[in-house]
């Protein structure tokens, strides 16, 4: 049995529990003291004191008897609880009655309530929800902050439980008390339910996304409070002080005036809770498009600027002008490309069908020549960054358009580049007979090792467009060798 001198000297035993964030003993303390000693591995770029709060003599908080290093570990002691809340509620089958279930969240609650403002768990569940001197009580306070500032990789992995995380803790955003709340809403509906609100596998998109299912079997007002701790918003949340004190009296039987507007009141709870869920996911696309967007001008960047120097390197009394996207002129031909724009959230959607895919960027490129006696000038291409081919896998897609079958009109480029803004470009996707515009060259993927047939294309029209030999193409459709999807679902 080995001991470790702190403040005072701990007789070290048997290992309790490995796992999380650090390695549980058995310990005992100078007098005698049955305790537990938890050793936490001293990480790049997380310092001692993030492991600490002062929290002494607070209600419902397991105290902090002795604290230091040694060896490669942080070293806490504690006092030995009797059992944990998630070992109490395997033993009770998964769930609890309701009476039960409300004492044991009452003394998580009243933990909450005494902590000093800026004072956050980030990590509450069962297992560190302990049985001491009577009480339910925190524990293991700081652990979930010093692994978010560790440098280590897995740090991800413990500075939060999937299964109780909330959505700003998602999003990466700073933990904040209500943070505590939304792990209290996923602890109430559980001990209730027998069950959690969000069982994955896919934890993020059901926390930022999903409203929680209704919680049955209880009085409406507790539903209603479980409820608005699951709200997606931090701000939307009450506080620790708030859910003492209606915990406190949902016990009491309600009059017949008092359960009608109960019931009412978790009818528009609930209705809040679904919108925002709706709002939590609008923002979730909102921030995965912008995140997407900067993606496709990193990728495409790099493309043009090869394309340029593979210009200049075959050509070097190419004139280049970037004011715009830019222009390479040589005689009286031009290789244009435009500035990459962001597209809106579903501007293919035409008529009454949904988008056929998902485009976030978009761009074109044209070699053009003097118009020709045919009132020739060259072709363009529009240039996507959609998942044209697979349901969200995005790439940069080559595509054209050419006038509709049915309509008598005559470009001065064939085939010719729409933007996926443009109703004509989205009616050329769907099956209605007689749109004005329809697909010339189907989308093509030119990054991700495809580039060298989009750079070779082009230097040969570009040339084409400098010695003025560039033509119409003699028919169209043309076989780019291109697909997309297929599947047209009606809204």
């Amino acid at each position: 049995m080995e001991t470790i001198n702190l403040k005072r000297a701990w007789q070290v035993g048997d290992p309790i529990a490995s796992g999380g964030f650090g390695k549980v003993y058995e310990a005992k303390a100078d007098d005698g003291a049955p305790a537990v000693i938890k050793l936490v591995p001293k990480s790049p770029g997380a310092s001692r004191e993030l492991l600490f709060e002062e929290l002494s003599g607070l209600p419902n908080i397991i105290p902090v008897w002795d604290t230091g290093e040694w060896k490669d570990y942080y070293v806490i002691a504690m006092p030995r609880a009797e059992k944990s809340l998630r070992q109490h509620l395997q033993a009770a089958n998964g769930r609890l009655g309701f009476d039960e279930a409300v004492a044991v969240l009452t003394d998580v609650v009243q933990g909450l309530a005494s902590l000093k403002a800026g004072v956050v768990h980030r990590d509450l569940k069962p297992e560190n929800v302990l049985f001491y001197n009577g009480h339910w009580c925190l524990t293991d306070f700081g652990i979930s902050r010093y692994a978010e500032a560790t440098t280590a990789p897995d740090t991800h992995k413990y500075s939060m439980t999937d299964q109780y995380a909330a959505p700003e803790q998602w999003r990466g955003e700073r933990a904040t008390p209500a943070t505590d709340v939304y792990a209290f809403g996923v602890m109430a509906f559980e001990l209730l339910q027998g069950r959690l609100p969000f069982p994955g596998p896919d934890f993020r998109d059901q926390h930022l996304h999903q409203a929680p299912p209704v919680i049955n079997g209880v009085p409406p007002s507790f539903a209603s409070l479980a409820n608005e701790c699951l709200f997606k918003a931090q701000a939307a949340r009450p506080t620790p002080a708030n859910i003492l004190i209606r915990l406190q009296a949902v016990r009491r039987p309600a009059s017949p005036g008092a359960g009608r507007l109960q019931a009412v009141n978790k009818a528009i709870v609930e209705k809040e809770s679904a919108q925002q869920a709706l709002v939590s996911a609008q923002r979730s696309r909102e921030e995965s498009r912008r995140e997407l967007f900067n993606a496709a001008e990193q990728s495409f960047r790099a493309i043009r600027e090869t394309l340029k120097q593979r210009v200049l390197e075959d050509a070097p009394a190419t004139n280049v002008s970037e004011s715009r996207g830019f222009s390479l002129r040589l005689g009286d031909g031009a290789l244009i490309i435009d500035l990459v724009q962001a597209a809106p959230a579903d501007c293919l959607k035409a008529y009454d069908y949904a988008p056929i895919f998902d485009v976030i960027a978009y761009t074109a490129i044209a070699a053009r020549k003097p118009r020709d006696r045919y009132d020739y000038e060259g072709r363009a291409h529009s240039l996507w960054y959609c998942d044209a081919h697979d349901e969200g896998v995005y790439r940069w897609y080559e595509l054209a358009f050419m006038v509709g079958a049915l309509h008598a009109e005559r470009g001065i480029l064939n085939p010719f580049a729409l933007p996926p803004t443009n109703e004509a470009a989205a009616g050329a996707f769907t099956t209605v007979m007689g749109t004005a515009r329809q697909i010339a060259w189907q989308p093509l993927p030119f990054d991700q090792g495809n580039e060298e047939q989009f750079y070779e294309r082009w230097l040969a029209w570009f040339a084409g467009a400098v010695d003025g030999s560039i033509s119409m193409p003699s028919h169209m459709p043309e076989q780019s060798g291109g697909r997309y999807r297929q599947a047209r679902r009606r809204t």
